[in-house]
């Protein structure tokens, strides 16, 4: 009984031994195919980079010889000049699916998705319907930005003269909180732009202002998903860039980009000779806390050749 046993068990492992070879020599052959279908249409910016450059949606031409230019051929555009990615600043206007399609036929990848809506429908709006058009374009955006490869939102929280600050600070913190469990499923930042918008400063006040109330206001999140997207000319008439990046530290996710000078009181080209902008201080706070991601130009664009210039000015400011 033993023998007849051990016979058949030998046979039966012989032949599965078998089946398994084969089986195995067509392993590769799957798994190629495999990877080869799920990279498809996969991606990814450039590696092994610091900074990253980027430049807005808006700022790339949308017509060219006459002719409207679609999106992907814009995004290509990008894509020529040198930039790492886009933020896509015409979110609204697209669905996550569109994007997405966008990004894999052109191969540029975009990073971020803003949605210009937030300044007319705003979270600090005292209509309780104004917020709530508000909250769904920020969803609206997290998704896009998903769909598209990106890893976060820019969002002007509101508006000062919305009511008393501690009100309408309030009222943004609060439905930025019902958005951030959608924000935290997708890996998407909620990231608060500092603007001109009355917010978290003083408008009409010195060039020496603290940071201290928006590092207050993410923080309140206790949230890894809400930081800062620090616009750099935005504040250079209101304070030292380089003192901001600092406080911000690790709050400092992403950079928007763009010349101003103090002399004229006007925001100008990255680097021109009329950008008073200390780049050198900006680079020294950099490199002291470590930043690591996208610096993002908001200037005006145009066609290929402008907007390989824009990227040369940002190469200088971050002597990259």
């Amino acid at each position: 009984m033993k023998n007849t046993e051990s016979a058949f068990n030998r046979r039966n492992f012989l032949k599965g031994t078998a089946t398994t070879a084969v089986a195995l020599s067509a392993l590769p052959l799957m798994a190629a195919d495999e990877s080869k279908t799920a990279s498809a249409g996969l991606v990814l910016p450039p590696t092994g980079k610091k900074i990253l450059l980027s430049c807005k949606l808006g700022m790339i031409a949308k017509e060219a010889d006459g002719r409207k230019l679609n999106i992907v051929e814009r995004l290509r555009m990008a894509g020529e000049a040198g930039f790492d990615g886009v933020d896509f600043d015409e979110a609204g206007n697209f669905t996550p699916q569109q994007a997405r399609d966008a990004v894999r036929e052109s191969g540029v990848f975009v990073h971020n998705a803003i949605n210009h809506a937030h300044w007319s429908e705003r979270l600090t709006d005292p209509k309780e319907e104004v917020r709530a058009k508000a909250r769904a374009n920020l969803e609206h955006c997290l998704r896009v930005s998903h769909a598209a490869g990106g890893s976060g939102v820019l969002i002007v929280v509101g508006r000062g003269d919305d009511g008393p600050a501690a009100e309408i600070e309030e009222r943004c913190r609060a439905e930025m909180k019902k958005v951030l469990p959608l924000a935290a499923s997708l890996g998407q930042h909620i990231l608060v732009e500092n603007v001109w918008n009355q917010m978290m400063y003083e408008h009409n006040q010195g060039p020496d202002q603290s940071p201290d109330r928006f590092v207050k206001f993410v923080d309140s999140f206790n949230s890894p998903w809400v930081g800062m997207y620090y616009d750099l000319g935005n504040h250079w008439k209101y304070a030292q860039p380089g003192e901001w990046i600092r406080s911000f530290g690790h709050r400092c996710v992403k950079l928007d980009v763009k010349g101003f000078s103090r002399a004229k009181n006007k925001f100008v080209d990255i680097t021109s000779e009329e950008d008073d902008l200390p780049w050198d201080q900006v680079r020294k706070a950099l490199d002291d806390i470590g930043f690591v991601g996208w610096a993002t130009a908001e200037v005006g664009g145009g066609n290929v050749k402008r907007l390989t210039v824009v990227r040369e000015q940002m190469q200088k400011a971050f002597g990259v």
